[in-house]
């Protein structure tokens, strides 16, 4: 945006509107509202903004839009600053727009990118989704990585269209609504008669794409699933967060799991599931909360599997660690989770001596250390891959417990941060995808909700409403691990990557040659 700063120099407002709109439009196609079909053309105004841009000016208007997109998908992150961090609503405006900033840098790499090769001669038809699933990529994992709201990830409640995951992972779905806003914006360049080039190929590209992906999902969604029925009782405590971590608050939670528990699980074996930290106490340390829990399994007949926090002795050093606790049906102690990938700034401070006034944000739960190793836990019924909050919006973690033999994804999480925000909304649709891509079954419990039972399939069989003391009972079908996605992983997103790669050099390869011919 630096041509605003240019004194006497003629704002073009015009291509500014458009990138907006295109944010705008971005941010509504996520939950809530979640307009699934705005992201299918929610670029186009973007693309016309920029047809005639220099690359430089591109990657502006591309990070207008993002930071306008970013912005209005991450609101609530002040709900958890000011609210629960503590911060100052100035600073806590400063740290949200700080990081919808940085994550505007990736759509506007792509744009910069995109707008580069078609001067030298690289169709953006090609370019474009491919550079846009490369930049989902590496936004997954730089930085410790933060994949939230991809776009394929709007797509989430389609279930023909989002089968393709099981091959692709979400980045296929990304790829396809990417290259479908390209094509659209061509259309809309051909009816205006704005632009000699016919759009015939790309269009018909488009619908033979969409058709493979439709006519996949379908053949996918009457597949038999194979696998034993297990019955899943989610517990839904409803407790407040201000009085989660309050000792004298302790007594009153194990109450309300207890009673939950025990009123709705009628059924030996049933694999009953308490929400993250549903019990706010090391339960190493705590023998008499420890008993009632694991006289409960016995009473019970199930397995449960609670979130409480873990730690370890080092010599003189305590690691801390976000854990689920695994009790038999005999009530013995029959495993522990830990949580691998950390919130950065909610679970531990990166840099601490540099961010001092973050302190605050994570009072209360304690700064803790990732777990040593990723291994699922056994249960009467088979093994079940244990993703502690937000873990679940991480692929690679799933996956890594269906390869080692989890049927069944559990997520416990406890969402109470993010109040009656779209957050809840967001972080559940995300899931969805990590069920369709091992096709084995999710089930999710959540302190204030939302708790789900996801099929392989995607389909949401039962959901809980949000900041309800609730319960949640089902049957979901154990899956077998066998896609080609818990098999072989990235590898169209890696592809995309590297093709990416592939291009850039070739650019730069030919802007050296030409600079050598012309010296």
């Amino acid at each position: 945006m630096t041509d605003l700063l240019v004194p006497g120099k003629r704002v073009a407002w015009g291509p500014l509107l458009l990138a907006l709109t295109s944010g705008v439009l971005l941010a509504l196609s996520f939950p809530n509202p979640g307009i699934s079909l705005l992201a299918w053309c929610a670029l186009v105004p973007l693309f016309s903004a920029a047809k005639e841009a220099t690359p430089a000016r591109a990657a502006q208007l591309g990070f207008l839009a993002g930071l306008v997109a970013y912005l209005g998908i991450l609101y609530w992150l002040n709900i958890v600053m000011v609210s629960y961090g503590k911060l100052p609503s100035a600073l806590s405006a400063l740290l949200y727009l700080v990081l919808a900033a940085y994550l505007a840098l990736y759509p506007a790499l792509v744009l910069w990118l995109a707008r580069t090769g078609e001067l030298g001669g690289i169709s953006s038809l090609c370019s474009f989704p491919v550079l846009w699933v490369a930049a989902e990529l590496m936004r997954s994992f730089l930085l410790t990585g933060f994949p939230w709201a991809n776009l394929g990830y709007s797509q989430y409640r389609t279930l023909p269209l989002i089968q393709i995951s099981d091959i692709t992972g979400v980045y296929g779905v990304s790829f396809l609504v990417a290259f479908a806003n390209l094509v659209f914006f061509r259309m809309w360049l051909w009816l205006r008669r704005s632009d000699a080039y016919y759009p015939v190929r790309s269009f018909l590209a488009l619908l033979v794409l969409v058709a493979a992906t439709l006519g996949y999902g379908f053949e996918a969604l009457n597949r038999p699933e194979p696998g034993p029925l297990e019955r899943v009782l989610l517990v839904q405590g409803n407790v407040p967060q201000q009085l989660k971590w309050d000792p004298a608050f302790a007594a009153a939670s194990v109450d309300t799991y207890e009673r939950l528990s025990r009123q709705e699980c009628r059924t030996p074996g049933t694999l009953v599931v308490w929400p993250e930290s549903a019990l706010p106490f090391f339960l190493q340390s705590e023998p008499q909360y420890a008993a009632r829990v694991q006289s409960l399994a016995a009473e019970l007949k199930s397995c449960l599997v609670a979130g409480s926090p873990a730690f370890e002795r080092e010599g003189e050093l305590t690691r801390y660690l976000n854990s689920a606790f695994l009790i038999a049906p005999s009530g013995a102690l029959a495993g522990r989770s830990d949580k691998q990938h950390l919130v950065p700034f909610g679970e531990y401070v990166p840099l601490k001596g540099l961010f001092p006034f973050v302190n605050k944000l994570v009072e209360g739960i304690g700064d803790f250390s990732p777990g040593r190793s990723l291994k699922p836990l056994d249960t009467e019924a088979g093994k079940i891959g244990v993703l502690v909050c937000f873990e679940g919006i991480f692929p690679e973690i799933s996956r890594a417990y269906v390869r080692q033999g989890a049927g069944l994804l559990v997520n416990i999480t406890n969402d109470a941060w993010f109040g009656r925000s779209s957050a809840p909304y967001q972080h559940l649709s995300m899931t969805v995808f990590r069920a369709v891509e091992n096709r084995v079954p999710l089930v999710r419990a959540a302190n204030t909700g939302i708790s789900a039972i996801i099929d392989s399939k995607g389909h949401v069989r039962g959901m809980t409403q949000l900041f309800q003391e609730a319960t949640l009972a089902g049957q979901v079908r154990r899956g077998t691990g066998g896609s080609f996605y818990s098999r072989h992983g990235d590898l169209f997103a890696l592809a995309c990557l590297a093709t990416s790669l592939g291009g850039i050099l070739s650019l730069w390869y030919r802007g050296r040659k030409k600079i050598s011919a012309n010296a």
